[in-house]
């Protein structure tokens, strides 16, 4: 593989007189570590963060000049305005490693690793610049491309560390738990499991109420937490509460309950993409004669037709020692009607001194199900009775679950109770 084939064509640069201001301004709004001088599209230079910053340490002939003032760091601080004002020519250098399209990515990447820098201009023949390539899009392209993003016990994790942190939980049981305990009640529920339990709150609630109650998820700091706020119940209370660490089928065959519910919320089928039917079907096999089982799913006909591929960005603060702002961005890929799957990008951004940064991005391939998909998986499987709501959720407020229609084009939710 060569550099053409992974530089970034789109490249920004500045002249040697360009004011150490408006340098610092493109670097902190690109979100890069430095970028090339030119001079009409000839590099005659570079300048990065660390030459911006080496301004304000002292030159040898400074610091003899006057070594006190340049000893002391609360002073050296205070360089900052003489140092916007200085032209890139002033603190740029002028040793530049500099890489053709032509040349291999790992040769690139070498040339990195050698002179200690992060990014490389991609100059022409005449030295003329055409590109820039990082450390980041070499990563991506021999590395980080070569991942499939599925729904696995990383990107749970992954979640678990920052968006199932922001979520308001309190809203959501709020609206969830009297919609679930009056389907339970009208069949009898006394126990229930709860698949794909995240950090566990309904198994919690459930428990509380008397019902006892088992959750199971993949991701192993998922279930970390569960246990932690699981510790919040009577003693009692806890007897009911039980969380199991991986898949669910192994977990559903090693407990050989008959259980009167099983839950899959949050949209928890979807991440099953490829087996999906199969969770349901070997679901079914450990539901007791009059068991229910209750459904929420990602209405994707909505997200596609309606909001664009938009599903939601929402905002929140966390607090980890210090508060910080998050915002968490979700969208979806248009449906791959062959294999029945849909791709799931997930952003997380974080603000740091009143500027806005990437913290991580996902993708997610996830099991595209409809209304009429769930409506022949469960028939197959003898649910005869099988009643579809419709829920709303605008990435922070919830709704109740069983209360409305459900409208292909208006529901952000479609949330299924289905009995033998």
């Amino acid at each position: 593989m060569k550099v053409a084939d992974v530089m970034s064509a789109h490249v920004d640069f500045v002249s040697k007189d360009t004011k150490i201001k408006d340098v610092v301004l493109l670097i902190f709004g690109r979100g890069i570590n430095g970028v090339p001088v030119c001079e009409n599209k000839k590099v005659i230079g570079f300048i990065t963060e660390k030459d911006i910053l080496a301004k304000f340490y002292p030159s040898e002939k400074e610091y003899f000049e006057d070594p006190f003032r340049e000893g002391n760091f609360e002073l050296m601080e205070e360089k900052t305005s003489e140092i916007f004002s200085m032209i890139a020519e002033k603190v740029m250098s002028t040793k530049i490693t500099a890489v053709k399209a032509d040349t291999q990515l790992l040769h690139a990447q070498s040339l990195m690793f050698v002179n200690k820098v992060g990014r490389l201009p991609v100059i022409d023949d005449k030295g003329n610049l055409i590109g820039i390539i990082s450390n980041g899009d070499i990563f991506s392209s021999l590395v980080g491309d070569r991942l499939a993003f599925n729904e696995d016990a990383d990107y749970n994790d992954w979640l678990s560390k920052s968006y199932y942190a922001a979520v308001d939980i309190e809203d959501r049981l709020k609206h969830e738990m009297p919609d679930l305990m009056k389907i339970f009640s009208e069949n009898k529920v006394r126990n229930v499991m709860d698949i794909g339990c995240g950090t566990g709150d309904h198994v919690i609630e459930f428990a509380r109420r008397g019902i006892v109650s088992n959750g199971t998820d993949r991701s192993l700091d998922m279930i970390k937490e569960a246990a932690k706020r699981k510790l919040k119940l009577s003693k009692a209370q806890m007897q009911n509460a039980g969380f199991y660490y991986g898949e669910a089928e192994p977990i559903l065959a090693k407990l050989k309950t008959n259980f009167d519910a099983i839950t899959f919320l949050g949209n928890t089928l979807s991440h099953n993409p490829g087996t999906f039917e199969k969770l349901i079907k070997i679901s079914s096999q450990y539901m007791s004669s009059r068991g229910v089982m209750v459904l929420q799913i990602t209405n994707f006909e909505k997200v596609i037709k309606t909001k664009k591929r938009f599903l939601s960005f929402g905002f929140a603060k966390l607090k980890n020692g210090v508060e910080k702002e998050y915002g968490f961005l979700e969208f979806y890929d248009e449906p791959n009607l062959k294999d029945k799957t849909i791709q799931k990008t997930f952003a997380i951004l974080r603000s740091a001194n009143n500027r806005w940064k990437w913290l991580g991005v996902r993708n997610s391939t996830m099991a595209y199900v409809t209304k009429d998909s769930i409506k022949r998986v469960l028939e197959k499987n003898g649910f005869s009775k099988i009643s579809f709501y419709g829920g709303s959720f605008d990435g922070r407020s919830w709704d109740y679950l069983f209360r409305k229609p459900f409208k292909p084009l208006e529901s952000d939710w479609l949330n299924v109770v289905a009995k033998r």
